[in-house]
């Protein structure tokens, strides 16, 4: 599990994530093992929680597209993981129909996803519904203490970057999934 935030403020969004990746009840020390949870794709940032081989799939699909891939708005977001999804069924046979909810007509992700770039944050869910934010937004395990943390630090005079940074530490020092390093990922925007 993880952490994965985004803030926008002023003329700027950082996306902020924790570094750990846990092995079953394992996890290693940050000087032995560092998570990528956020990749650069074209203009916007793409940052990831969930199960550990998505890296590994995300990795795998963006070599292979990345000339291809857009995701600049909700469209284009949803159109890519729907493309994801497609994939996913499609390339690599261990990808199940798996769904949290019984009555539900969705497949899951069993993962969620953020995209920010110069047009603001979106959350992708693990149904691949896409929702925008104007201010912040958390996924992960230690989502709900990071939103806390977002929620009453977002009016300060704090930066973007200080928000982010206290809403991850926030999520690592109470949720046992969450830890490492923080990495932060910054652009600039328009106000």
């Amino acid at each position: 599990m993880s952490i994965v935030v985004a803030v926008k403020k002023d003329s700027e969004i950082v996306v902020a994530a924790d570094s750990q990746n846990n092995f079953g009840p394992l996890t290693l020390l940050p000087d032995n093992h560092v998570a990528l949870k956020i990749r650069q794709v074209g203009d916007s940032f793409l940052a990831s929680t969930g199960w550990g081989v998505y890296a590994n799939i995300l990795t795998d699909v963006l070599a292979k597209h990345k000339k291809d891939i857009v995701l600049d708005d909700m469209p284009s977001i949803f159109a890519f993981f729907q493309n994801l999804w497609h994939d996913m069924h499609e390339h690599y046979s261990f990808v199940n129909d798996q769904c949290q909810e019984e009555d539900s007509p969705f497949g899951d992700l069993d993962a969620s996803f953020i995209v920010a770039n110069r047009n603001g944050i979106f959350n992708i869910a693990s149904d691949t519904s896409v929702a925008q934010f104007r201010k912040y937004y958390a996924i992960g395990s230690g989502s709900d203490i990071s939103l806390g943390a977002l929620h009453a630090l977002y009016d300060s005079d704090l930066t973007a970057e200080q928000i982010a940074r206290k809403a991850v530490a926030a999520a690592i020092s109470f949720n046992v999934y969450c830890g490492g390093e923080i990495v932060v990922r910054k652009l600039a925007v328009s106000a």
